[in-house]
């Protein structure tokens, strides 16, 4: 269950998580008031007090005139990079990054993209090349240039469609969590969530202004055009990929839910390496509700890493 302190936390997923990050209804809302069903996994996410790995050490690097926080959990390579969804912070992945590395035995790096926990606020609409030149910079400085395994929930997923695309031999593998995906944004989706934002982005103004709103509000800025040009774009073939679904998908309505899990379809239906794996009983929040799928998936993927066969 996601704990009380987290729920509150987080935004409301109101449209996609993935168009504005998380929601715009209410700063304090819950994620999902509904507990996971019975039968859910309980012992994923509960190390014992003596199998617990070493903390995450802090790193704060510079990419041009901003800097951005990265944490390390210590464990051997190939390494697993997780890269929460928009309007997320690391603290996302505070219970799983640990699990993860207790479970795999590999070093796990989260991270704060700029204008989000401890890292720098950039001026200007966000833009998805200026997210995959901050994870390079990072990643380079703490030595990651190759074999990583990239762990990209919800918006993420874009970031790492462009990094791995960018840079295919850094990539060993990734593991896209209830994903966004290249598919999923026809032009008339895009255009209809562009619709949809105008009328979330206005309900900000009554909002405070934080790191997280102006988040939002940058996300948004090119929302559009940033989608169709992104529709265009296809993943590696060479680089392998779990693409796991949630059972309810971010959406509300079951036409959007229907086209989200086509896209997932049609993404891992492209190349042979692809496999797509349902979160049964779990909301957009995989990592809350069913933390065990990431862990396995991320498993599975580690075993076909030229570095994890070898090790």
């Amino acid at each position: 269950m996601v704990d009380t302190a987290r729920k509150k936390r987080r935004l409301r997923p109101a449209f996609v998580a993935i168009s504005l990050a998380t929601a715009l209804t209410g700063i304090t809302a819950c994620t999902d008031a509904n507990p996971p069903a019975a039968g859910k996994p309980a012992g994923a996410a509960r190390p014992t007090a003596s199998s617990r790995p070493s903390a995450p050490s802090v790193h704060m690097i510079a990419n041009g005139d901003h800097n951005l926080a990265f944490n390390v959990v210590p464990g051997r390579l190939p390494a697993v990079v997780l890269d929460a969804g928009g309007g997320e912070d690391s603290s996302y992945w505070t219970k799983l990054a640990p699990v993860l590395a207790q479970k795999t035995g590999s070093m796990v790096v989260t991270y704060d993209r700029a204008g989000l926990g401890k890292s720098d606020e950039v001026p200007g609409p966000w833009k998805v090349e200026n997210a995959v030149s901050d994870l390079e910079a990072g990643l380079t400085k703490l030595g990651i240039t190759r074999d990583v395994v990239l762990v990209s929930h919800s918006q993420a997923g874009e970031v790492a469609t462009y990094f791995a695309k960018k840079n295919p031999e850094w990539a060993a593998g990734a593991v896209l969590v209830d994903a966004s995906l290249p598919d999923f944004y026809t032009d008339a989706e895009t255009a209809r969530i562009e619709a949809a934002n105008k009328a979330q982005i206005a309900a900000l103004k009554d909002q405070p202004s934080t790191k997280q709103t102006r988040q939002l509000q940058a996300t948004a800025a090119e929302y559009g055009p940033m989608h169709r040009a992104y529709h265009k774009v296809s993943w590696p073939q060479s680089i392998p990929a779990t693409a796991i679904v949630s059972a309810k998908t971010p959406f509300e309505t079951p036409e959007d839910a229907r086209l989200w899990r086509d896209a997932q379809q049609r993404f891992v239906n492209a190349a042979p390496n692809r496999d797509l794996v349902t979160a049964e009983r779990s909301s957009h929040d995989i990592a809350g509700d069913r933390p065990d799928v990431i862990i396995e998936a991320v498993a599975k993927m580690l075993t076909m890493s030229p570095r994890g066969q070898a090790g």
